[in-house]
């Protein structure tokens, strides 16, 4: 049974949930044409437009089955998890198929990776509450993994929408270079002025 302290949490988390994938349709129409195109970037975007869905679905599905009276919580954890993970081994193997693994992708390789942690640990505690109904501590670690796709999705939407990113490494990485091709163009500060000069003053 999921506890009644945590009852509001699912409330909550099912009403977010619910407004996130009504905002990733949004996006997903507006960039409809770049994901329409076939381009060897594309499946990139169709991957993250995917793996927001998968992971804001699974947030919506435990959170609505765990407001079902009974014991609905941890079958519908482990259900929505395998189903997650056979999304993230599709994915990977599109990228595989394609020839599209580098460095650039990598960080959507990255991000697939710790959905199917996530997906895992899900499937772990789902099996275990199971066997234990009455462990509320697995339905704890359920709600924080809840979060947990909350963020990867937001991530993941905010990508597929084309939004900035901005990063430390990135950042010193960026000045280190224009800092070198300084150097390299010879640019130098211009003269200070000469203390005759600068005892005469102007004119």
């Amino acid at each position: 049974m999921v506890p009644a302290g945590i009852r509001d949490f699912f409330v909550a988390s099912a009403s977010v949930a619910g407004a996130l994938i009504g905002l990733l349709f949004v996006a997903i129409t507006v960039s409809a044409e770049r994901l329409s195109r076939e381009k060897p970037g594309t499946q990139v975007h169709r991957i993250r437009a995917a793996a927001a869905l998968t992971a804001f679905t699974n947030a919506l599905a435990v959170s609505l089955f765990s407001l079902i009276p009974g014991q609905k919580i941890a079958v519908t954890a482990v259900v929505v998890a395998a189903l997650g993970l056979l999304f993230v081994a599709a994915a990977l193997l599109s990228l595989l198929r394609l020839r599209q693994v580098r460095w650039a992708t990598t960080r959507d390789a990255l991000f697939l990776i710790g959905l199917a942690v996530v997906f895992v640990i899900q499937l772990d505690e789902g099996i275990s509450l199971i066997a234990d109904p009455g462990n509320s501590g697995d339905v704890n670690t359920i709600a924080i993994l809840v979060v947990c796709c909350f963020l990867i999705g937001i991530i993941r939407a905010w990508e597929l929408a084309g939004g900035p990113s901005i990063g430390l490494a990135r950042e010193v990485t960026s000045m280190i270079r224009d800092h070198e091709h300084g150097q390299e163009r010879g640019d130098e500060p211009p003269p200070a002025p000469s203390d005759d000069l600068a005892e005469r003053g102007p004119g």
